[in-house]
């Protein structure tokens, strides 16, 4: 496995290639989850790029930029035990300038859910992953469905912005008790563990109710809701999958989506029907 530090030398390295590139853009600290996205990227491509960069343009002041886990290590032997070719690992000063060009989130759809409660995030994400794109210019690039909003934003923008990429949506890994992996896992204590597990189960309860051929949006929340007591919720809301709302599930094109704080933790999980 390579290391690149540069974006000069990576753009070096992938210009010489003549083979399809599998690119996987990650903020660290691994896990399953994304070890799912570099397996589907390494099945379907000759070259895997991943990146490791905590991105600090998508995080609010006050969030956990300082504590977000770092685990540099541990991800490289993660990288290199699952076949990828090329570990992209870029400073802050590698991918920014102190005078920016900026991509922003649609105004609409880009500013609802945790775009709401998070103002700006989703300009933030944007911006690196076209940065990253642009560097590593792939094939195909491979998201997670967990973050179902960011994944939407991304292919808008692959669309919009006319990019040759493939954005690839790969579904969501989960521990064995039905919780969405995810790197903030970390920060739950035992307790905050099985209070978690609400999030799930109430997705689970959509999806039975649905199986019921119940399919007002209201309802369904409603007794979501109710399971996901007492937790701190940012939202409980069923979509359409071009994020614009709906009165009934629409199987083939829903998505149920939950963001809630467990502690001081903000977890995000969701189902797609």
């Amino acid at each position: 496995m390579k290391i690149i530090t540069t974006v000069k030398e990576l753009k070096e390295y992938v210009k010489n290639i003549d083979k399809s590139i599998g690119f996987v853009p990650t903020m660290g600290a691994l896990h399953q989850g994304h070890t799912k996205l570099i397996k589907q990227a390494r099945e379907e491509n000759e070259i895997v790029v991943v990146s490791i960069f905590l991105n600090p343009t998508q995080f609010l002041k006050g969030e956990d930029l300082d504590k977000y886990p770092k685990k540099d290590e541990a991800d490289k032997k993660i990288c290199q035990l699952s076949g990828v070719d090329v570990m992209f690992f870029p400073s802050v000063d590698e991918i920014y300038t102190d005078d920016e060009v900026s991509i922003l989130a649609p105004c609409v759809r880009g500013f609802v859910l945790e775009g709401f409660s998070r103002p700006g995030h989703f300009n933030g994400v944007l911006t690196v992953v076209m940065k990253l794109l642009n560097i590593v210019n792939p094939t195909r690039a491979y998201f997670g469905k967990k973050d179902a909003q960011q994944l939407y934003l991304i292919k808008l923008m692959a669309r919009q912005f006319f990019m040759s990429v493939q954005i690839v949506a790969v579904d969501t890994q989960r521990e064995s008790d039905g919780l969405a992996l995810s790197s903030r896992n970390v920060y739950l204590s035992k307790e905050e563990r099985q209070e978690a597990l609400k999030i799930p189960q109430s997705l689970h309860l959509c999806a039975k109710l649905v199986s019921k051929n119940i399919r007002d949006r209201d309802e369904i929340v409603q007794k979501m809701k109710e399971i996901l007591n007492p937790l701190e919720l940012s939202y409980v809301e069923i979509l359409n999958r071009n994020f614009e709302v709906i009165k009934e599930v629409e199987l083939g094109n829903s998505v149920v989506l939950v963001e809630a704080k467990v502690g001081s933790t903000r977890l995000l999980d969701n189902i797609w029907l």
